[in-house]
């Protein structure tokens, strides 16, 4: 399902964010800048971008832990200025952020209990996606692999059936054809729940490979945005906008000065 595709009284009807003129950052400081974005219902979103750029920002402003400094964040159709995170959680709102936060003391089992504390969820629907949890659930999770903890970190966020799964750097220390098997996952919950999903990620293209549309970060700022598929088929425009080369918001727009700024040397793809 694509943007375009949808008449947009539905789109906004299914609207799950709807970030306008967002600053937010820490201690007064904006690290994200005029910020425009939007998720709906049943679509993967992805947030890329170089080290910096505010993309881990931009998903705790979301989740309610950082508060806006400017602009509007709305989410789950009520704004997050002056909500408590676990009330935002409460309303639909699961953060998978990019240490994991689990409880690595506690077993496996354990810590998806704790995603189910409302008790509306559903531990074995939650780890159908990750199979492999179900031989795990009595080990700690310390003694789990990096790719067995973002599994577990994963399933507990689904365990509450969210309605907006945020994801931060899922792949973080993981080898990437473990992350080539994650990855989809998001696609699946996305397509058979309709919950909306954005994701930050270093791996550009497998992100992509999944993904509805996609913003690119620089210094605060969306430089590039567009559909997935769009993008994924241009290297150039994507390394351009890793750079900070770019200004424009469209790739159609952006094209012509892209080409005309990027280096003579061959582009093999987005700097990580």
């Amino acid at each position: 399902m694509t943007a375009e595709a949808v008449p947009e009284s539905t789109a906004v009807a299914s609207r799950l964010v709807d970030v306008r003129g967002l600053a937010a950052g820490y201690d007064g400081i904006p690290v994200v800048r005029d910020l425009d974005l939007h998720v709906d219902a049943g679509e993967v979103v992805a947030l890329l971008g170089p080290n910096g750029a505010g993309k881990t920002t931009t998903l705790l402003t979301l989740s309610g832990i950082l508060p806006p400094l400017a602009g509007e964040a709305i989410v789950l159709g009520a704004p997050v200025s002056g909500r408590r995170p676990h009330r935002i959680a409460r309303r639909g709102v699961a953060h998978v952020p990019e240490d994991r936060a689990l409880f690595f003391g506690m077993s496996s089992q354990q810590n998806l209990q704790l995603g189910n504390r409302d008790r509306r969820g559903d531990i074995d629907e939650a780890i159908a996606h990750f199979p492999q949890l179900r031989d795990l659930l009595g080990r700690r999770a310390g003694l789990l692999s990096g790719g067995e903890q973002q599994m577990l970190a994963l399933a507990r966020a689904l365990v509450s059936r969210p309605k907006l799964l945020l994801v931060d750097e899922m792949s973080m220390g993981l080898a990437p054809i473990i992350v080539e098997r994650l990855l989809p996952v998001l696609r699946d919950v996305a397509d058979q729940t309709g919950a909306g999903i954005l994701l930050v990620e270093q791996h550009v293209h497998m992100a992509l490979e999944i993904a509805d549309r996609a913003y690119v970060l620089v210094h605060g700022a969306v430089v590039l945005e567009g559909p997935a598929d769009e993008l994924a088929r241009s290297a150039d425009l994507l390394e351009s906008s890793y750079l900070g080369r770019a200004t424009s918001r469209t790739p159609r727009d952006r094209e012509a000065s892209a080409i005309a700024t990027i280096d003579a040397d061959p582009i093999e793809g987005p700097r990580r």
